[in-house]
């Protein structure tokens, strides 16, 4: 049988790494165990930045809403609270794109809210 090399195989595995390592300061974008060690912790940095992202936005739409709200003499808590009483189902992001773009139209989700909680 004959005789396997794995320099194709091998260099294959190595120019992957070293691509996407491309940009990286010094040794860890040129040396493939420095390069695969940044890339391994980037991708694990982009993973965790995903999930990150989403809880941020979510953070800032509630601030929205809050202020919102706020000046139409409610908390967010009973906002909310309201709103599931009077069986509207609106999320958050929607809310808050309400409240920048369409202050009248809050305002009513507000009343409603206020009249269920009453």
């Amino acid at each position: 049988m004959a005789r396997v090399k794995g320099a194709l195989n091998a260099r294959k595995k190595h120019k992957k790494i070293l691509k996407l390592a491309r940009g990286y300061r010094g040794a860890r974008s040129k040396q493939y165990r420095t390069a695969k060690q940044s890339v391994m912790k980037a991708m694990a940095y982009a993973f965790a930045g995903r999930k990150q992202t989403k809880r941020e936005y979510r953070s800032l739409w509630i601030t929205r809403i809050n202020a919102a709200a706020r000046i139409n003499k409610i908390s967010y808590s009973q906002l909310m609270h309201g709103l599931k009483l009077a069986d509207i189902n609106i999320n958050r992001k929607m809310l808050a794109d309400l409240a920048i773009s369409d202050a009248a139209g809050f305002t009513k989700l507000v009343d409603a809210a206020k009249a269920k909680l009453n």
